[in-house]
């Protein structure tokens, strides 16, 4: 497996807040609209880093005519590897890991923002709030089925019309994309663990590295909102097997850790506690 770096000097990270990663495998379509969103619609600049794996559908191309700093490999590295690469370019101080399928919308960033100025250090994990036109019955996302699964049948106007109108709360246990971490948290725990690759059940582990390293604060935010098509790139590939690994590694299960450490879905209500005396006995002396 072989990485190469383009950092480019055209971008000025003096007036950028977010270092935004970006994992693209030939989804040419997806990965336009999705920067042309963030250009659109977010309130402040931002640094955008793309890692293109493959890149033979003309996705490399269009990037190296782009002003965007970006890593590449001739492969599909999966998830881990690539947000990785890509994070390791990062100049601000916060990093932003987000899919190619996702569409943000207006002053998705400037809500994040608000949130961690509000905050008195930078141990915290945020995530936005999905608009998913499949419903999964997962309590952290809006569903509705009104603008589109896809590119072609995308009701953009609609969206931007009407994103605002869904009533959502603020839900603990922040944990997938798009979600945003200090860079020196980022660097504290070594980024997404590779042996997750190609990446089923990176994001929990994710999430309890930052555990293990004393953040109790994982809030998904209800007013910042990104539409997500769902699955345009994990649906083509082989998985691992994420969450026997998970359970392995950490000696409990994902849903385990989500209901009972991060409460994920519940309403947001301040930073996390410990779990109940005998969950806790199962990660107690296990590091990362």
């Amino acid at each position: 497996m072989k990485i190469d770096y383009f950092p480019s000097k055209k971008q000025n990270s003096l007036d950028q807040k977010f270092s935004i990663v970006i994992p693209t495998w030939n989804n040419l379509d997806y990965i336009k609209l999705c920067i042309t969103s963030i250009q659109n619609n977010s309130h402040f600049k931002h640094q955008i880093i793309i890692h293109v794996n493959d890149g033979s559908d003309g996705t490399l191309n269009w990037i190296r005519s782009k002003e965007f700093d970006y890593t590449v490999s001739n492969t599909n590295i999966g998830i881990c590897w690539a947000v990785n690469a890509a994070a390791s370019l990062a100049q601000t101080d916060y990093i932003v890991y987000m899919n190619d399928d996702m569409y943000v919308l207006p002053d998705w960033d400037l809500h994040l923002m608000n949130e961690i100025q509000q905050l008195p250090d930078d141990h915290f994990f945020l995530s936005s709030t999905m608009i998913e036109p499949t419903d999964s019955n997962n309590p952290c996302v809006i569903f509705t089925d009104k603008f589109g699964d896809n590119i072609d049948n995308f009701r953009e106007d609609e969206l931007l019309s009407e994103y605002n109108n869904f009533q959502m709360h603020d839900w603990s246990g922040a944990t997938w994309p798009p979600n945003i971490v200090s860079r020196r948290m980022w660097q504290q725990v070594g980024g997404y663990s590779v042996e997750f690759s190609p990446g089923m059940a990176s994001d929990p582990d994710f999430s309890m590295k930052l555990w293990q390293a004393g953040v109790r604060y994982f809030k998904g935010l209800s007013n910042s909102r990104v539409y997500h098509f769902q699955c345009k790139s994990t649906g083509r590939i082989v998985k691992n097997k994420g969450k026997k690994q998970f359970q392995k590694k950490w000696g409990l299960t994902v849903p385990s850790f989500v209901s009972n450490y991060l409460l994920r879905g519940e309403i947001f209500n301040g930073p996390l506690k410990a779990p109940v005396k005998n969950e806790r006995k199962k990660i107690l002396g296990r590091f990362f």
